[in-house]
């Protein structure tokens, strides 16, 4: 059996990439094949996903992500063949356009490349990321995107003639779901710009003034935007009812799905948000901005939860006041969900990656 290498620009820092890279590996691992974790750089603060790894772990670089110079280029690039070398026959699997323009000069003619890209089309053509799959994705054994609708999209607009759909897997399934009878709407991320946090503020804000019970909106995760969220939580009058979290492990989480009743999602562009698809497991119906064909891989608009048309804070305070009025209406979209959600177990997203490697097999 070949081998199987994630490279990452980062493989240890919380955050989706590294978290869905970790939980594949070990999936893999686990079924006999044998996988190798690479961080082209260090984390400024390390997270371990998995206690007993049964994959190899590597680290190029011993500075955190960010500027090289010539000498330690030269010197990562001797280490990254060295490696490659030691491998032998097998594919890498590069999890940006920053990893894949980094690595596939140095992949030798046993390693196949395959590219994995954890964000949407919608995302990409606003950002250098197109221009850059367009130039060297092609050059790829397989080109692998978060939906059949993203695949499509970057088949016709980066002129991609290798394209695959793979889910981001769930690392586990509840064996509970939420009661859904708790006053809280859920929003969980790193408070950053671009995930919109004050959209989702505002937008509750709104849905507050129709209806008479008294919710609360726990944020959960930390980070710079934290000082101007509470600051607009206070200009949006709802200081009382948002509660800062702050950040919560994964193997805590399980405890916030089953407490919480509806989940928000306002951010400015997602690929395929984990926390969606981890609140459907445990029953817990979303309401979100329709950003990209992930989101829409994991959200049946009406079905499975509610999303609105992306910036529109008022659809946004809309669909969530539904919810938040109607405990049979989130318990409907709640089971839906649920259902949904099994698509997205690792068993099943484990079968989709090796049926990808039986398909480069032949």
């Amino acid at each position: 059996m070949s081998a199987l290498v994630f490279a990452c620009l980062d493989a240890d820092t919380l955050g989706g990439v590294q978290r869905v890279t970790h939980t594949v590996a070990q999936g893999l691992a686990g079924r006999g094949h044998e996988v190798h974790v690479i961080g082209l750089h260090r984390a400024r603060r390390p997270f371990r996903y998995v206690e007993r790894p049964r994959y190899r772990r590597h680290v190029i670089h011993r500075t955190t992500a960010g500027p090289v110079g010539r000498v330690a280029r030269r010197l990562a690039d001797r280490r990254l063949r060295a490696l490659f070398q030691r491998i032998g026959p097998g594919h890498v699997v590069m999890t940006s356009p920053a990893v894949v323009s980094r690595l596939l000069s140095l992949l030798p003619p046993d390693l196949s490349g395959i590219g994995h890209y954890h964000g949407s089309f919608e995302h990409a053509r606003g950002t250098w990321h197109l221009g850059s799959v367009r130039r060297d994705w092609w050059r790829l054994e397989q080109a692998v995107f978060l939906s059949e609708d993203d695949a499509g999209l970057f088949a016709e607009h980066a002129m991609l003639p290798n394209t695959w759909a793979l889910a981001n897997p769930l690392p586990g399934w509840p064996g509970r779901t939420a009661e859904l009878s708790a006053r809280r709407v859920l929003g969980v991320g790193r408070l950053a710009g671009v995930k919109r946090f004050d959209r989702l503020i505002s937008a509750f804000a709104a849905a507050c003034e129709r209806v008479p019970e008294p919710w609360e909106l726990h944020l959960i995760g930390e980070g710079e935007e934290l000082p101007r969220l509470r600051e607009h939580a206070k200009a949006a009058g709802v200081a009382g009812r948002v509660v800062f979290r702050g950040r919560v492990s994964p193997r805590r989480m399980a405890v916030e799905y089953l407490n919480g009743s509806v989940l928000g999602l306002a951010s400015e562009h997602e690929g395929a948000p984990l926390a969606v698809a981890e609140a459907a497991a445990f029953g817990v119906p979303a309401v979100a901005f329709d950003v990209s064909g992930g989101m829409r891989s994991l959200v049946a608009s009406g079905r499975t939860g509610m999303l609105v048309p992306p910036g529109d804070v008022a659809a946004f305070a809309a669909a969530l006041a539904d919810l938040m009025g109607s405990a049979g209406e989130r318990r409907r979209l709640g089971a839906a969900a649920r259902a949904h959600a099994e698509s997205f177990r690792l068993d099943q997203v484990l079968d989709g990656w090796e049926a990808l490697l039986a398909h480069l097999a032949r």
